[in-house]
């Protein structure tokens, strides 16, 4: 079956306060974000036609255009607002939402200080990315060559798209070497995170994470420590050696894209069962995220 191109899809995409059809929301290649990286974005999910914390993602959205410098031209109202109306216009219930702001073509050059700042947004069906069984057997991680960087030499804090680069080469790595991702070390060697996930471990009925200074503190991240809170559970948010991953019984991962699902392995070393802990979150995660307010059956 043939994969269908995101240039070329039905439909419309919100460009700069107007709809423009799909196929002709174009850049010029010599938009400076093409070449220097000046560009932030989110990664939103729609269930049941409704933008799980969007008003959420829109600030995140805004600090990360401030971080790098500049401010985008349009109030969160107008964003959520252009968000929540896309997805109607475009008829989806379970999506993705992309808004994405960037510096555009008038001058080439690191220095862009006058440059017209854009913003898109793009909606498309997504359904979940795994099933409820795939998410619970537990996916293969390998180990990524990269490391995230030091926060004192990256906006670590943005979600900036420069900062994917290493991501995008980490998960290519891993997926011909026969992975499904790859976790990240931080720049001091201690465990940080997947390439667009946030990961968590269980050992004797505690949730352990690495603390998020050197990557962003995922939204979906913060949703599954409040649901892990509210069952009692404990979450500690502490340094992580990779000698440690041999005393964890559990692992998960956590993000947009993936929600909540299970590790069953890491780099051929460490392994893990994925059990009743990741089991409940994955299962609150999917009643938290649904307009009704119910999980969906596994």
């Amino acid at each position: 079956m043939a994969i269908q191109p995101f240039d070329n899809r039905p439909g419309v995409i919100w460009m700069d306060g107007q709809y423009v059809p799909w196929a002709d929301a174009k850049v010029h290649v010599l938009t400076h974000a093409l070449h220097y990286a000046s560009a932030v974005f989110e990664g939103e999910r729609a269930y049941g036609g409704v933008i799980f914390r969007l008003e959420d993602h829109t600030r995140r959205l805004q600090e990360s255009a401030r971080l790098l410098g500049f401010e985008i031209p349009f109030p969160a109202e107008t964003i959520n607002k252009a968000c929540a109306d896309l997805l109607v216009r475009q008829g989806h219930m379970d999506a993705y939402v992309r808004p994405i702001a960037w510096r555009g073509s008038e001058m080439m050059g690191v220095a862009a200080q006058n440059n017209t700042i854009h913003l898109g947004i793009a909606v498309w069906e997504w359904p979940s990315y795994f099933s409820p069984e795939e998410r619970l057997k537990g996916l293969r991680l390998d180990m990524a060559k990269y490391r995230r960087p030091d926060p004192m030499t990256a906006p670590s804090k943005s979600k900036a798209s420069g900062l994917y680069m290493i991501c995008t080469i980490s998960k290519h790595r891993a997926e011909r070497r026969g992975y499904a991702d790859a976790m990240m070390l931080d720049w001091q060697g201690r465990v940080a995170e997947c390439t667009g996930a946030n990961i968590f471990f269980v050992k004797d009925g505690k949730i352990h994470t690495p603390i998020a200074d050197c990557f962003l503190d995922g939204l979906t991240r913060q949703t599954v420590i409040a649901l892990a809170k509210k069952r009692g559970f404990e979450v500690i948010e502490r340094r992580i050696m990779p000698d440690e991953l041999s005393t964890f019984s559990e692992c998960f991962i956590t993000g947009s894209a993936a929600e909540v699902t299970a590790v069953s392995e890491i780099g051929g070393q460490w392994n893990f069962n994925p059990g009743g802990i990741t089991k409940t979150l994955m299962e609150d995660y999917t009643a938290a995220v649904n307009p009704s307010g119910k999980a969906a059956a596994a």
